[in-house]
């Protein structure tokens, strides 16, 4: 086994269903090292990540803990096969440049089977136009250096060629009517990024739903919010802005108390042609 450091947040996250699935179990470490045939530290550092792990182990593992779910199965021992045989992703190369969490949110939007985005202030980072994306860096706190500034630009713009995958993600995008309105940049960039916007929801695999003032208040008001499915429900995670940084959930409470969330937010925002209309609107008044 590979020692890694440190680990990816996808890395980690095998680790931990692997410890989900030893602890349904109903088994120690130590237990679980007997029936593996290797000893305690060792399933404890595949569990943290630290280790990698085989595709033949991720299936013995599975056995030994009577795990029967083999589309779940099959979904570990591809993310346990993803480095050894498939090599680094384009994110890779900026390690070290831009912050972890930028990295990990990458591959996470890499290998998501379908993502639902919830923004309040900001247009979501995929859908972004790259003179909106460069306004917005331009109010960091502290200001980036220009080198900063141009790396977090192009990883920003890089992260949107998702969407042009030849079996893309399906992506939910509930945007509130203030992100319509808070200007970054000048009205140009404005109008620019409003028309991009609407370009954007031509896209087969692309639905916007707008949350207008007249609503009121909703759920998670103060939060942007990403739920990226994974290829089996087990698998999915929710990935959170907040001041300090991300955050990455993937706790079955957690799970659904998003998806909830998430659901209340779309059901009370306007339909796809409404929302288009009104975006219409607000790029008219600029």
């Amino acid at each position: 086994m590979s020692v890694r450091k440190p680990p990816t947040e996808r890395q980690r996250r095998l680790g931990t269903e692997l410890s989900k699935m030893r602890e349904r179990a109903g088994l120690s470490l130590t237990e679980a090292a007997a029936l593996h045939g290797t000893d305690r530290t060792t399933v404890s550092n595949v569990e943290s990540g630290r280790f990698g792990v085989s595709t033949d182990r991720v299936r013995l593992w599975a056995a030994n803990y009577a795990c029967r779910d083999s589309a779940y199965i099959d979904a570990l021992v591809e993310m346990a096969k993803e480095r050894r045989f498939t090599g680094m992703g384009w994110w890779d190369k900026y390690r070290g440049l831009v912050p972890v969490t930028l990295l990990d949110l990458a591959e996470l939007e890499h290998h998501a089977v379908a993502i639902r985005s919830a923004q309040i202030t900001h247009m979501p980072g995929l859908l972004q136009h790259e003179d909106y994306a460069r306004a917005v860096f331009q109010e960091t706190v502290p200001p980036l250096t220009r080198d900063d500034f141009e790396r977090k630009l192009d990883f920003r713009l890089r992260r949107s060629g998702v969407l042009d995958r030849a079996q893309p993600p399906w992506c939910t995008f509930i945007i509130h009517e203030a992100a319509l309105r808070i200007r970054f940049g000048s009205r140009r960039v404005a109008r620019a990024q409003l028309h991009h916007l609407l370009e954007q929801t031509e896209r087969e695999n692309v639905v916007v739903h707008v949350l207008p003032f007249a609503i009121g208040g909703f759920p998670a008001a103060a939060s942007s919010t990403r739920y990226v499915h994974g290829p089996v429900a087990q698998l999915d995670t929710v990935q959170t802005d907040t001041p300090v940084g991300s955050r990455f959930l993937h706790a079955e409470t957690h799970l659904a108390n998003y998806r909830a969330v998430l659901d209340r937010m779309e059901q009370r925002a306007l339909s796809l042609s409404r929302s288009r209309d009104l975006i219409h609107e607000v790029a008219q008044q600029l």
